[in-house]
C-alpha cells in the first residue's frame, strides 16, 4: 500500500476532567496542544447524579473523579478558548445527559458556533446505570423517554451528533462475560431504538438508527476481546437489518469508542499496567473491519489514585506510537478469514444470540434489569474465584509476586492529589452564580421545564432555556426527580446462599462459632456513603460474606453517613463495612465514626475498602477503623476471616 492509501488514525481521547472548570480547561488545552484530537469529559459524581456541589450527598466527592459543572458559568470556563465548532466531544454523562448537552449548546451558541455543525457524543445510557455504574436518578421508564429526547432533539437541530452510546464498558468491569456484554449491550440498544422509532417518519429511521454509537471495554485476554468487536459489528448489522429494516448498510456500521480495561490494573507492581494497557488497545485497533473510531487509554496508576497529567500523557503517546510509528494503518484486515478468528467470532455471537432471546422473553432490557444485575454479580463471583484459585494468573498479584520497588510510585505517592479546598471554592462560586442571577427568569424557566416534563413533552428546548436563565444542575435535576419520582436499582445479591461455598467450611464454621458466642447469628452491615456508584467490591463483599454464614445487610449505593449508622443501630450489626472508590472516604468516613460515637455505636468495628492511598489509610486508621483493604487485597477469604475475628466478643474482651 502506497502511503495516500493509509487508513486515517482513530480519535485519539483522554478522559479527563478535575478540580475545578478552570483548571480542567487548562489541562484540556495542554492536551490538545500535545496532539490530542478530541476532548472526553470527566464528570464529577454530583454532576452526574444531579446535585449542586453544595448538597449534603456531595460532601467530599466535588471535583474527585471529575469536573463540577453546576450551572452555564462552569461549563463557559470549562470551554474557555476552545472553539466547540471545531471539537469533536465525548462527555461521560448519563442521568443529566439532556443538561449537560443543554448547557454545552447554550455555550457553543455564546461562541457563535453553527449548532449544526457540533460534533461529540453523550453517553446518555441508563440501563448500564442500573446494572453497573450507578449514576440514575429516575426509574428506567422515563429514563428511557428521557434518552428518546435527546436523540430526538439532535437528529433535527444538531445532525451530527450521537445522541447516545451504548455503553457495554461497565458491564465488563462488573463482571460481564463477553457474551453477556454483547447481548446486554444489544438489548440496550434495542430499548432505545423500540422507544425512538414512533418519534420519527418511517423514512428518517435508519438515519436515527445510524447515529447510536456504541463505547466498549477492551480485556487482556485481547485476542478473545477482538473476536468480541467482530461478533459486535455482525449482531448490530444484523438486528437492524432483520428487526428494524434498516436497507443502507452506511446505517448498520458498527461504531464505537472504546477505554480499555481500568478493572484489570494492578495496585501491585504498578508499572506492569503500561503493558496490559498496550495489550488491550490492541484488541480494538488490529481488526481494521472492526476497529474503534475513538480510543481513550486509561493511565497506569489509576488503581493508585488520581492520575497526573504525565501519566495521561503518556498514554497518549501509547496511541500516538501505534498510530503514526507502526504500519498498521497501511494494511486492509489482518483477520478475515483466518478459521481460529472466525470460530471463535460465531461461538461468541451464538452465545449472544441465546441471552438476547432470554431479555426479549423478559419483554426486553427495562424489563430484565433485575436478571441482568444477578447475572453480572454472579459472573464477577466467579471471576474473583478464578483469581483467589490461581486458575486465573494476574502476574504481581497472584504469580510473580517478588519484585523490586517501583520508583515510579516514589516522591509524591505517584498520584494526584485534589486539594480538599477546591470543594470550598466550588460552592463560594456556586452561591455567587444563585446571587447574581435573575431569579424571576429562572423560576419560569423551571416552572416550564417541570411543565414539559410532566406533559410528556420533549424537555431538550426547555432545558437549553433553563441553561441560558442561570438554572443549576441541582435545580434542572430535582423538576425530574419531582416529575419522574427516585429510582434504587436493584443490589444484585438475594440472602440466600449460592452454589459456591465450595472451600468456604472452616470460614462457616468460625462465624457459627462466634455467633453461638455472640448469642445471634454475626450481623455485617456493608454500606456505600456518597455517590460512588461502583457497587462491584461491596457487592462481592456482601455475597461473600452470606456464603460465608453471615447475616448481611446491604441496601445498595448512595447512602449518607447518617443512613448508615441508622442501620447499624437498627440492625444491631457487629461489624460495619463501607466500600468507597471515588477519593471521598477521608471526609466521609470521619463523618460516619463521629455519627458512630455519638450513637453508642464507638465499640463497632469499622472497615474501609476503596482506591486508598496508604498515607490515607494511615489517617483512616488514626481515626478508629479497624482495618483498610485496598485493590491488592484481593483474598475476600482472608477478610471475611479479619470480620469473624473482629466480631468475636472473646477477641474483644482479650484486647
Amino acid at each position: 500500500m502506497t502511503e495516500t492509501q493509509k487508513d486515517r488514525p482513530w480519535l485519539i481521547r483522554t478522559y479527563a476532567g478535575h478540580s475545578t472548570a478552570k483548571a480542567s480547561n487548562a489541562l484540556y488545552r495542554s492536551n490538545l496542544s500535545r496532539g490530542q484530537t478530541g476532548l472526553s469529559v470527566a464528570f464529577d459524581l454530583p454532576t452526574q447524579t444531579g446535585y449542586d456541589s453544595d448538597h449534603v450527598l456531595a460532601r467530599g466527592e466535588v471535583g474527585k473523579v471529575g469536573v463540577p459543572v453546576s450551572h452555564l458559568g462552569d461549563m463557559r470556563t470549562l470551554f474557555d478558548q476552545i472553539p466547540l465548532e471545531q471539537m469533536n466531544t465525548s462527555m461521560t454523562i448519563n442521568a443529566t445527559a439532556p443538561w449537560l448537552l443543554a448547557l454545552y449548546i447554550a455555550v457553543a451558541e455564546e461562541q457563535g458556533a453553527d449548532v449544526t455543525k457540533l460534533q461529540g457524543t453523550v453517553q446518555n445510557d441508563l440501563i448500564k446505570e442500573y446494572l453497573s455504574r450507578g449514576t440514575y436518578i429516575c426509574p428506567p421508564k422515563p429514563s428511557l423517554k428521557l434518552i428518546g429526547d435527546v436523540a430526538e432533539y439532535c437528529y433535527t437541530n444538531v445532525p451530527k451528533w450521537n445522541p447516545m452510546n451504548v455503553c457495554s464498558y461497565h458491564l465488563q468491569e462488573a463482571g460481564a462475560t463477553p457474551e453477556q456484554e454483547l447481548a446486554f449491550a444489544l438489548a440496550t440498544a434495542t430499548a432505545v431504538l423500540d422507544e425512538l422509532k414512533p418519534r420519527v417518519p418511517a423514512e428518517d429511521f435508519p438515519a436515527l438508527a445510524g447515529r447510536i454509537s456504541f463505547f466498549v471495554n477492551a480485556g487482556i485476554r485481547f485476542v478473545t476481546e477482538m473476536c468480541k468487536m467482530r461478533a459486535f459489528v455482525d449482531l448490530w448489522d444484523e438486528l437492524l437489518e432483520t428487526r428494524y429494516g434498516v436497507d443502507n448498510p452506511k446505517f448498520r456500521r458498527f461504531r464505537y469508542g472504546v477505554q480499555v480495561n481500568s478493572l484489570g490494573l494492578t495496585e501491585q507492581q504498578p508499572e506492569n499496567n503500561v503493558y496490559r494497557i498496550l495489550i488491550e488497545m490492541l484488541a480494538v485497533t488490529l481488526s481494521k473491519n472492526a476497529r474503534a473510531r475513538a480510543v481513550q487509554l486509561p493511565a497506569w496508576n489509576e488503581a493508585l489514585g488520581l492520575p497526573r497529567p504525565w501519566d495521561q500523557q503518556w498514554s497518549m503517546r501509547m496511541q500516538q506510537i501505534l498510530a503514526y510509528e507502526t504500519d498498521l494503518l497501511e494494511f486492509d484486515d489482518l483477520f478475515d478469514g483466518n478459521p481460529a478468528v472466525d470460530a471463535k467470532v460465531e461461538a461468541l455471537k451464538d452465545g449472544a444470540r441465546h441471552e438476547l432471546a432470554n431479555i426479549d422473553g423478559m419483554g426486553g432490557a427495562v424489563e430484565a434489569i433485575d436478571y441482568m444485575k444477578a447475572r453480572l454479580v454472579d459472573s464477577n463471583a466467579d471471576r474473583l474465584n478464578r483469581i483467589e484459585d490461581g486458575e486465573t494468573v494476574v502476574v504481581g498479584v497472584n504469580r510473580f509476586t517478588e519484585g523490586e520497588p517501583s520508583p515510579l510510585t516514589s516522591g509524591d505517592g505517584g498520584i494526584m492529589v485534589v486539594d480538599p479546598a477546591v470543594e470550598q471554592d466550588q460552592i463560594d462560586r456556586l452561591n455567587a452564580w444563585r446571587a447574581d442571577r435573575d431569579a424571576d427568569a429562572v423560576a419560569a424557566a423551571l416552572a416550564d421545564l417541570r411543565a414539559a416534563a410532566a406533559g410528556g413533552r420533549n424537555v431538550m428546548p426547555a432545558s437549553i432555556a433553563c441553561a441560558k436563565a442561570g438554572v443549576t444542575t441541582g435545580e434542572w435535576a430535582a423538576q425530574m426527580r419531582a416529575v419522574h419520582g427516585e429510582y434504587r436499582g436493584p443490589t444484585g445479591v438475594s440472602k440466600s446462599v449460592s452454589n459456591k461455598t465450595e472451600g468456604l467450611d472452616d470460614i462457616r464454621d468460625a462465624v457459627d462459632a462466634v455467633s453461638d458466642r455472640l448469642g445471634r447469628r454475626l450481623k455485617f452491615l456493608v454500606g456505600k456513603p456518597g455517590l460512588d456508584g461502583h457497587s462491584n467490591g461491596a457487592e462481592q463483599i456482601a455475597f461473600r460474606a452470606r456464603d460465608c454464614g453471615m447475616d448481611i445487610d446491604y441496601e445498595g449505593i448512595r447512602l449518607t453517613p447518617e443512613q448508615i449508622v441508622t442501620a447499624a443501630q437498627d440492625t444491631q450489626a457487629h461489624v460495619v463495612g463501607l466500600s468507597i472508590l471515588s477519593g471521598s472516604h477521608i471526609p466521609l468516613v470521619e463523618d460516619l465514626i463521629d455519627r458512630m460515637r455519638a450513637a453508642g455505636l464507638g465499640h463497632v468495628p469499622v472497615i474501609v475498602g476503596g482506591i486508598i492511598p496508604e498515607e490515607d489509610a494511615r489517617r483512616l486508621r488514626a481515626m478508629g477503623v479497624a482495618r483498610v483493604y485496598t485493590p491488592k487485597d484481593f483474598s475476600l477469604n482472608t477478610i471475611m476471616m479479619d470480620i469473624v475475628t473482629l466480631a468475636d466478643p472473646r477477641e474483644i474482651a482479650a484486647e
